[in-house]
């Protein structure tokens, strides 16, 4: 099918490209041949509704495999399982005959309390970049489309559709574009998906620096911007921003207003030929796509994929006593009502249909040989009176004192997490944690397994002998609980966020989730474990953690920088145990002697690999040169400083095995000098340094005589002076009598005279 360029529409028509035509679809202009495709929501599944459903419900939806949400996968730390399962989303799509789907959501965990957490990757926005480049990049080979959300600093669900997020430009552009910025630019989504809030005040709907001059101009994005659904605040404004598609429809209502934009003079018609163009350019992709891959679906397949994920995306976070892996003839008791009735996905948009849902009950009983007892132990019903509820810990006490060990489910209540609002607090239910106490007296020989969208805390982490995170895992959940348990799979997913002792320690925690639609980002760079790094805080477990039922000893990590400036590192990792299994190898750097506040580590590069047992392979992980830059405030860049980095590798971000510092060459950047300039910056300036360090020594030997002389002996004078203006000088000098030898004139040349010879801040 041929799409006719953006020339040969009316102005109508152009405008009416711009808004949804229903829930689902774009609009299509028949009489030049433009059809109307279909988006509909991911990102862990397909959710396309059936032809007049609710839009909204799940039993409208057409059954399609639910993979583990964002939390679950993302803790495999995988690129190429990732990529695998983009593209069985891609095969998904297409066979529906889907345009696009959205997702995926990689917007950072701030606060373990938004509602949302489940449909995002990590607290870290290099985990959260790379993860989400592999999945669109394997979504997008079957000719389909992602939608790259929530752009952007959208990290909470509270007061979602007015909030502003007030970020400090560092933060912004260190924590929460930067994955932003790696996945436009290794893997150009099709659309990108901009958010309900305002950034700094500004809707990011109708925001020209956010989507123009930073998505476009800075990161050279190729594709279509579309509104989150219900996100656009004044349309005119919006589409001259960079908005380029509404979503849903406005019953042509901003159409209307685009027109007599135009035709008013106050919105030029050329923008609505670049937003309709690339409206053009999705339609024709999408069609050019279609059809790509043929139905059926391979259930069988796609479920055990889903399997296969959920196993890989189960954190152990403890193993005392190596309970675990089970014995197969082992006397079990199953205790917790997750374990018959999984919790597998979050609510809200993003709920599967599944095409078949195991549960770890059935799945538990289908591996063991030996007895395996179940009782509820408690139940997720708000009504529960509390004799039945005591009546249900009863029960699971006499389960669990008959059983060698127990495995104990528990976990959150769907309605406690959710899109749309968020948690209050990150405790197990109360009647859970009662259970977990009476089960423990009866059996200390107790692995609790968690289900849960966000982390919760873990008090009796101490008291018991083994825990599997086990998030929510999709429909093959249940299979790869069983699998993990009984060694099946060997774990070797790592958390992707901390977790931390109490919500009071958290680093939003006293601008959570703010006041009168504005959220103050005071903890600025110090998210997750940058935060409880820079305090030294005590944690649960930490970012990066996970065991395995083997083990992994590295050797000395050795690190050069490349030609290109990227910085390569090696090391030798060996499987010292006696089975299979895979390690994540994390690569976090340091520059103590920076200029800038920095977290003590921050990652940089991981690597997911097999090893068998005895085994051991060097591994070369690349960190980017971009990656070590930092965004200056004065210049508004990025800059690479210069010095001497400090490169760890380990197993978390607590647990680094080696070290070795590198040298690395900082970026040509010098500041045009100012009289608000200090001493310290002109002394270091490349050119004025020398220039005007006599003459300034001169003119300011009676000054410093005279503050030393009412300063304590001993004190260094150059760490006073480092910060004084040098506009200040000639006032200063002459009140100590040398006033002369340093006036604005000479002052002014002598500023004039450096930055003509020096390099201009935007080289």
């Amino acid at each position: 099918m041929s799409i006719p360029d953006v020339t040969e529409l009316t102005l109508e028509e152009k405008a009416s490209l711009t808004s949804g035509a229903s829930f689902w679809y774009t609009k299509p202009v028949e009489r030049v041949g433009v059809p109307a495709i279909m988006v509909t929501d991911g990102p862990h599944g397909l959710r396309k509704q059936r032809e007049g459903g609710d839009h909204l419900g799940i039993g409208d939806s057409v059954p399609a495999t639910c993979f583990p949400p964002a939390v679950g996968l993302g803790s495999s730390w995988d690129v190429d399982l990732i990529h695998r399962v983009g593209e069985a989303l891609g095969t998904e799509t297409s066979i529906e005959n889907v345009g696009v789907l959205l997702g995926p959501g990689i917007n950072i965990k701030r606060s373990p309390l938004c509602g949302r957490n489940f449909e995002y990757f990590s607290e870290d926005p290099i985990v959260s970049g790379v993860l989400g480049a592999a999945i669109v990049k394997g979504i997008q080979s079957k000719g389909v489309g992602t939608s790259l959300k929530h752009f952007a600093a959208n990290n909470q669900e509270n007061d979602r559709m007015r909030a502003s997020s007030d970020v400090d430009p560092r933060p912004l552009r260190e924590i929460y574009l930067r994955g932003f910025q790696r996945v436009v630019e290794d893997a150009q989504p099709w659309t990108v998906m901009c958010s309900y809030n305002r950034i700094n005040g500004v809707y990011a709907s109708e925001d020209p620096w956010l989507l123009t001059h930073v998505l476009r101009d800075e990161w050279g994005y190729e594709g279509l911007v579309v509104s989150d659904w219900g996100a656009v605040n004044e349309r005119v404004p919006g589409l001259a921003a960079g908005m380029d598609l509404e979503m849903p429809s406005s019953g042509g209502v901003t159409d209307a207003q685009i027109v007599a934009a135009v035709k008013d003079g106050t919105l030029d018609e050329s923008v609505v030929d670049v937003a309709a163009g690339r409206v053009l350019d999705l339609v024709r992709k999408t069609t050019e796509g279609a059809g790509s891959v043929a139905g059926p679906l391979d259930v069988d397949a796609h479920h055990a994929l889903a399997r296969e994920a959920a196993g890989r995306s189960i954190v152990l976070l403890k193993n005392e006593g190596g309970v675990l892996p089970l014995a197969r003839d082992a006397r079990v008791a199953v205790i917790g009502e997750f374990a018959a009735s999984p919790r597998y996905q979050g609510a809200g948009s993003s709920m599967i249909n599944p095409t078949r849902l195991d549960n770890a009950l059935d799945e538990i009983r289908a591996l063991a040989t030996g007895d395996v007892s179940y009782a509820q132990g408690f139940s997720n019903v708000l009504s529960v009176s509390d004799d039945d509820a005591e009546g249900l810990r009863a029960e699971a006490v006499v389960a669990a004192e008959a059983a060698e060990v127990v495995v104990l489910f528990l976990g959150l209540p769907a309605r406690l997490e959710s899109e749309g609002y968020d948690r209050e607090d990150i405790d197990l239910p109360a009647a859970q944690l009662e259970l977990l106490d009476a089960v423990l007296a009866a059996n200390p020989n107790t692995v609790v397994v968690l289900s849960n969208g966000g982390v919760v805390a873990l008090p009796f982490a101490g008291r018991v002998p083994a825990i599997l995170e086990g998030w929510l895992l999709g429909q093959a959940g249940g299979g790869a609980t069983a699998d993990v348990l009984f060694g099946e799979v060997n774990p070797s997913a790592k958390l992707t966020e901390t977790i931390p002792v109490r919500l009071e320690d958290t680093p939003a925690y006293l601008d959570f989730p703010g006041e009168f639609s504005h959220v103050r980002y005071g903890e600025g760079l110090f998210v997750g474990y940058r935060w409880y790094d820079a305090r030294r805080m005590d944690v649960a477990f930490p970012f990066g953690h996970g065991l395995s039922y083997t083990s992994f000893e590295y050797g000395d990590a050795a690190a050069s920088v490349s030609a290109s400036g990227d910085v390569e590192v090696t090391v030798a990792v060996t499987n010292t145990g006696d089975r299979a299994g895979r390690e994540v190898v994390q690569v976090y750097t340091g520059l103590a002697s920076s200029q800038v506040q920095r977290a003590p580590r921050e990652l940089k590069a991981f690597a997911s690999i097999a090893l068998e047992p005895g085994e051991t392979q060097a591994v070369t992980l690349t960190v980017r040169r971009q990656d070590l830059a930092y965004w200056d405030i004065r210049a508004d860049r990025w800059v690479v400083e210069g010095g001497s980095y400090t490169v760890s590798v380990g197993a978390s971000s607590r647990d680094l095995r080696t070290s070795v510092d590198v040298a690395v060459e900082g970026d040509a950047f010098t500041l045009p000098l100012t009289r608000s300039s200090s001493m310290g910056e002109v002394l270091r300036h490349p050119v004025a340094g020398p220039i005007v360090q006599s003459m300034i020594a001169q003119a300011m030997g009676g000054m410093a005589d005279s503050a030393a002389s009412i300063m304590p002996e001993g004190v260094d004078m150059s760490k006073m002076m480092d910060s004084f203006p040098i506009g200040r000088i000639g006032m200063m000098a002459s009140l100590a009598g040398d006033g002369a030898g340093a006036s604005p004139e000479m002052i002014d040349g002598l500023i004039s005279m450096a930055n003509a010879g020096g390099v201009p801040a935007q080289a």
